[in-house]
C-alpha cells in the first residue's frame, strides 16, 4: 500500500478514536499504527480507515466531479465568465472538449456507481432496513442511484461534439448535467450527516471493522493500489483543463 493510502487511512481513522475517545499509540509522522497487527492491515499493520469516512472521502471526489458539471453547464449556455487572470471571455461552441466531459461521467460510472454506491446497496443500506432504521430514506437513496445511473448514461451519449452543436441535443445535455447535480448534492449531504452516523450506532465494533477491509480489499480489486487517489488525479487534470483547478479563484474578492 502507498504512503499516501497509508496517510489517508491512518488520518481517518485517528480523527475517529478521537472522537470515541479510544487511544491510539504508535503515532508519528502522519501514520497511526496500533500495537498489535490488525487482521486485514497491511504489512506494516497500519490501522484502517472506518468504511464511513472512507464513503465520505468519496463523497467528496463525487463533489468534484459536480464541479466540473457545472462548469460544463455554463460552457454549454455561452454564458460569459471571468477567467483566473480576470480576463472578461464568453463561451462559445468549441469551448467545451467532448472528450473532458466524456472522462468526468466515465469516473461517476466506474468509481462512484459500479463501486461507491454498490458498498452502500450491499454493505450499509441492508443493515439499517434489517434493524428498521430510516428505511423512507434508504428507499430515497435507493431510488436516487438508480436515477443518477439513467442520468449517467443521458450525459455520456450526448456528449460528443455533434450532440453539443446540435441546439435540441445541447439543451438535453445541460438539463441532464443540471438534473444529476441537484439531485445529489443533497442526495450525499443526507447520507453524510444523517445515515452514516445513523448506521455508525447499528453496526458492531468488529463488523464495522471487517467491512473496512472490506471496503479497502474491493477498492483494490477494481481499481488496483491508489485506485482512490488516481481517480482525484484524474479529476484534478479536468479541472486543469477547464481552468477551474486553482482554489484561490473561487475566493469572492472584498
Amino acid at each position: 500500500m502507498s504512503t499516501q493510502v497509508q496517510d489517508r487511512r491512518a488520518w481517518l481513522k485517528l480523527v475517529t478514536a478521537a472522537s470515541s475517545g479510544v487511544l491510539l499509540v504508535g503515532c508519528g509522522g502522519g501514520k497511526a499504527q496500533s500495537d498489535e497487527k490488525k487482521p486485514g492491515a497491511g504489512k506494516t499493520g497500519e490501522v484502517e480507515v472506518a468504511p464511513t469516512e472512507d464513503l465520505m472521502q468519496e463523497h467528496g471526489l463525487l463533489n468534484r466531479v459536480l464541479l466540473v458539471y457545472d462548469e460544463c453547464v455554463r460552457r454549454l449556455e455561452g454564458k460569459t465568465d471571468k477567467n483566473p487572470l480576470g480576463l472578461l471571455s464568453t463561451y462559445k461552441d468549441g469551448d467545451l472538449k467532448p472528450e473532458l466531459l466524456t472522462q468526468a461521467a466515465g469516473i461517476i460510472r466506474h468509481f462512484i456507481e459500479d463501486y461507491h454506491e454498490k458498498q452502500e446497496e450491499e454493505d450499509i443500506f441492508p443493515r439499517l432496513e434489517k434493524a428498521g432504521k430510516l428505511t423512507d430514506l434508504v428507499a430515497i437513496l435507493r431510488g436516487q442511484h438508480q436515477a443518477g445511473r439513467g442520468v449517467t448514461e443521458q450525459i455520456l451519449g450526448l456528449a460528443n461534439l455533434g450532440a453539443m452543436k446540435r441546439a435540441g441535443d445541447r439543451q438535453k445535455l445541460i438539463a441532464a448535467l443540471r438534473a444529476f447535480n441537484r439531485m445529489y448534492r443533497p442526495h450525499e449531504a443526507r447520507e453524510d450527516t444523517i445515515l452514516f452516523p445513523e448506521f455508525r450506532k447499528i453496526i458492531k465494533p468488529s463488523e464495522y471493522d471487517a467491512l473496512g477491509d472490506k471496503f479497502e480489499a474491493r477498492e483494490h480489486e477494481m481499481f488496483g493500489e491508489d485506485g482512490f487517489e488516481k481517480n482525484v488525479a484524474a479529476v484534478g487534470e479536468i479541472e486543469k483543463e477547464l481552468g477551474i483547478y486553482e482554489l484561490s479563484q473561487f475566493t469572492p474578492k472584498a
